[in-house]
């Protein structure tokens, strides 16, 4: 089989690709077309994955009384966390908008598989969490395919791991790694969400690259 020939052109609207790709809080109700979704999930089979172990697990959270429970779970953390700041960082903090799980129409829960057999331990006996670095190379796969096709991604992070896997009854060897919503954005920019509310900046500067 001949390798395709990536030129100047393709790179450049990679490199666009790159730059929309955006955590997205605010999304439109309208719903993915059908067939999109199971589209997008088919693309991350072709994750690299440590000893071809591919550990990721998706749980395509539908039901109105568990999206209940997982938003009254983010409100819970995000309460806890909130209370780590204090003065006009908390001020900051208490108006920015953290999670899209009101208004997105698919949420996904993405979980590593510590018990999974295939890749038969395959460079996992030294770094183990090697399991979760590929269930997060998956997601990020996920995220790229998704915004090629105009749909928005978000990766809600202030979440209890345990008490979301057990509101989900999922294995006990199953970690969750990311609980994602998916959907049309409201706005587009290539600014991130926190830069605009003030919360960081990106440095600008090249990325760290150490010799030795």
């Amino acid at each position: 089989m001949a390798r395709p020939l990536f030129d100047d052109g393709f790179r450049e609207n990679f490199r666009e690709l790159l730059a929309w790709r955006r955590d997205v809080r605010s999304f439109r109700p309208d719903p993915l077309p059908d067939g999109l979704l199971e589209e997008l999930l088919g693309l991350t089979r072709l994750a690299p994955s440590v000893g071809l172990s591919e550990p990721w697990r998706f749980v395509h959270v539908r039901g109105k009384r568990t999206r209940e429970e997982i938003r009254a779970e983010f409100e819970r953390s995000n309460a806890e966390a909130l209370s780590g700041y204090e003065g006009s960082r908390a001020a900051l903090y208490s108006r920015l908008k953290l999670a899209g799980l009101d208004c997105c129409p698919v949420q996904l829960a993405v979980f590593a598989d510590r018990a999974t057999s295939k890749g038969h331990g395959l460079g996992r006996r030294t770094m183990p969490e090697m399991l979760e670095y590929s269930v997060i190379g998956a997601i990020h796969i996920l995220w790229l395919a998704a915004r090629a096709h105009g749909v928005g991604m978000g990766w809600v992070s202030i979440l209890d791991p345990e008490r979301v896997s057990i509101t989900l009854e999922v294995p006990a060897d199953w970690r969750l790694v990311a609980y994602l919503c998916l959907g049309y954005p409201e706005e587009e920019s290539t600014t991130p969400a926190l830069q605009q509310a003030g919360w960081e900046t990106r440095d600008g500067q090249s990325t760290l690259l150490l010799e030795r």
